[in-house]
């Protein structure tokens, strides 16, 4: 397993859009410090790029690199290797690439800054981010064969839980605005790792008015540290249970 992960670990470490993925992030965080005035709002604006670039690209480039790695795939199940190992090498690899690129382009704007309180944090929810997504494009692409349609399905994905997600959230508030939806409202918020993600820094940034309506009612309930517990438990599920489902298909796959 070793040998796989070093091996995939360098490989997309030495990738020229992982190369530019790390230097956009190392340039967008100057910008977004430099054109605050203080250092929550830099925190903040890069917080919401983060939700943003980080999904697209650990969807989006996860699923391109596992389908052009498709005879190295290939070549490994024809080897004495359980499929097991050869699919948990490929996830580690993959997601522990994804989060040194993350954290080696973040880290240094954030923590030039000044904005130590908050940057262990950041730092955090954005390598989870990058793991959770890592393992959603695994899923995808283990159930899908064609190329063009697994990126594109990964693309809908990343549409759905930045931007749609809140839409539908918004229309059943709206619909059923005169029942109580809290409980209802703290289930779906569950759903959807980057609002949680959302919730987890503007509560430790502590900008309640700056909080969408899911994150407003997570707070309201949550606003304790079981609350942050329950949260970022919700959020390692959001890793463990595509990395199981595709495991199990990848198992029965037939190459």
């Amino acid at each position: 397993m070793r040998k796989i992960i070093k091996y995939v670990m360098l490989d997309i470490l030495r990738n020229k859009i992982i190369i530019a993925y790390a230097c956009l992030l190392v340039l967008l965080g100057f910008s977004l410090f430099n054109m605050n005035d203080s250092t929550d709002k830099g925190l903040l604006s890069l917080m919401n790029v983060v939700l943003i670039i980080v999904p697209l690209v650990s969807l989006v480039f996860s699923a391109i690199y596992l389908y052009n790695a498709t005879e190295f795939i290939e070549l490994l199940v024809s080897q004495p290797i359980r499929r097991r190992d050869i699919w948990l090498s490929l996830f580690t690899g993959l997601a522990g690439s994804l989060a040194i690129a993350f954290l080696a382009g973040c880290s240094i704007p954030v923590l030039i800054s000044g904005a130590m309180k908050e940057v262990g944090l950041l730092l955090f929810i954005g390598t989870l981010l990058s793991i959770i997504f890592a393992a959603i494009a695994m899923l995808a692409v283990v159930h899908t064969r064609d190329k063009a349609r697994g990126i594109g399905l990964t693309t809908m994905l990343w549409l759905f839980f930045t931007l749609l997600f809140d839409g539908i959230v918004l229309f059943i508030l709206f619909q059923f605005m005169d029942y109580p939806l809290e409980k209802a409202m703290i289930v779906m918020s569950m759903l959807n790792p980057i609002d949680l993600s959302r919730v987890i820094m503007l509560l430790q940034l502590d900008i309640s008015a700056m909080m969408g309506v899911t994150s407003a009612v997570f707070r309201s309930a949550f606003g304790s540290p079981l609350g942050m517990g329950i949260a970022i438990a919700v959020l390692l599920m959001w890793v463990v249970l595509p990395l199981w489902s595709s495991l199990r298909t990848f198992q029965h796959k037939d190459l």
